[in-house]
């Protein structure tokens, strides 16, 4: 979407080519980039369109497009195979996948390398005002939605749920994405959801416009067993007034979103990259306020894996200290 409206139709690109070979210079060729993202009713797709169009007008030789996809788990595997170039996942995620632990037991994605922590995901567990739903124990016997197949939403749903003795034997499990779980609590086919994802969110916004939701609070005892169960885990607050009909503060589970990259990727184009989204970062934040946590600070303390060579570059360029945890 956001490339299309930067190349136009494939005549005039055509028409374009023509007069500058007529005129004896020749057209430029642009190598194209993938960003993996997540679902369109989520924060990746339109953090990965506004890099996108950063590195559209930034770095010299490149043209890239986000791509939807099912999110974290999904994308690292794109990371691996080449199939995207860059990919945005869930810290705890990506981790499992450099460590070839958790969902990718035996894999060798060791290759997984960070850009930058971009902002922290907010777990909410919504459900619908007169459900009876109030506490997470609650979920038992009852259609829940647990993240789309292969996103960082359903590892987070997992770890959060096991650690408080709730498998999904307890509860009839449902993989929606984000948009798919506020149609499904709209329609009165699910009676609730969790969306890892930051906040706020679309999905969640145009549901409370529409229907009086409940976002569930853990408990301090279910906050510890879920932070002693997975360490990219942190509390954090969702402020109120976030989402209609939500008023109050509340404690939740946040979790780091991490722009990774392969380490057969280029150091030049990765510290291109690097250079030129933190250089206009303000591009970034006027698509989505969760770039305003897009800092370096935030990725030298945030980020699970090593980082890349080019990013690295980049950070001591500018006179950042990179911690030792995060050279390869």
């Amino acid at each position: 979407m956001f490339n299309t409206l930067l190349r136009g139709p494939k005549g005039l690109i055509g028409s374009a080519a023509l007069v500058a070979l007529s005129l004896g210079t020749p057209a430029l060729a642009q190598e194209q980039l993938s960003i993996a993202t997540g679902g369109t009713g989520g924060v990746y797709y339109p953090m990965g369109g506004g890099l996108a169009e950063i590195i559209n007008g930034h770095v010299d030789g490149y043209s890239a497009t986000a791509e939807v996809t099912g999110a974290s788990v999904e994308n690292m595997g794109l990371i691996a195979t080449g199939d995207a170039d860059f990919a945005i996942g869930l810290a705890d995620t990506v981790a499992q996948a450099h460590s070839g632990t958790g969902r990718f037991d035996g894999q060798q994605l060791s290759m997984v390398r960070g850009v930058a922590s971009l902002y922290a995901n907010m777990v909410h567990i919504v459900a619908l005002e007169g459900s009876g739903i109030t506490a997470l124990e609650d979920l038992r016997g009852k259609r829940v939605s647990i993240g789309a197949p292969g996103s960082g939403t359903e590892v987070n749903t997992s770890a959060i749920l096991e650690a408080n003795g709730i498998t999904y034997d307890d509860i009839e499990e449902q993989r929606l994405n984000f948009n798919e779980t506020a149609d499904a609590l709209a329609n009165g086919d699910i009676d609730a959801g969790f969306l890892s994802v930051g906040a706020p969110t679309s999905s969640i916004l145009n549901l409370s416009t529409t229907q009086d939701i409940v976002l569930i609070a853990l408990t301090e005892d279910e906050l510890a067993a879920a932070l002693d169960a997975n360490a990219t885990f942190a509390k954090t607050t969702l402020v109120g007034g976030t989402y209609t009909g939500v008023d109050e503060d509340l404690t939740v589970l946040g979790i780091p979103n991490v722009l990774t990259v392969s380490s057969e990727t280029p150091d030049d184009l990765v510290y291109a990259v690097t250079s030129a989204m933190f250089g206009n970062i303000k591009e970034l934040q006027a698509v989505h306020p969760a770039a305003k946590q897009t800092t370096v600070e935030f990725t030298l303390d945030a980020t699970p894996v090593p980082l890349h060579p080019g990013a690295i570059r980049y950070f001591e360029e500018i006179g950042a200290e990179v911690p030792d945890r995060l050279r390869p």
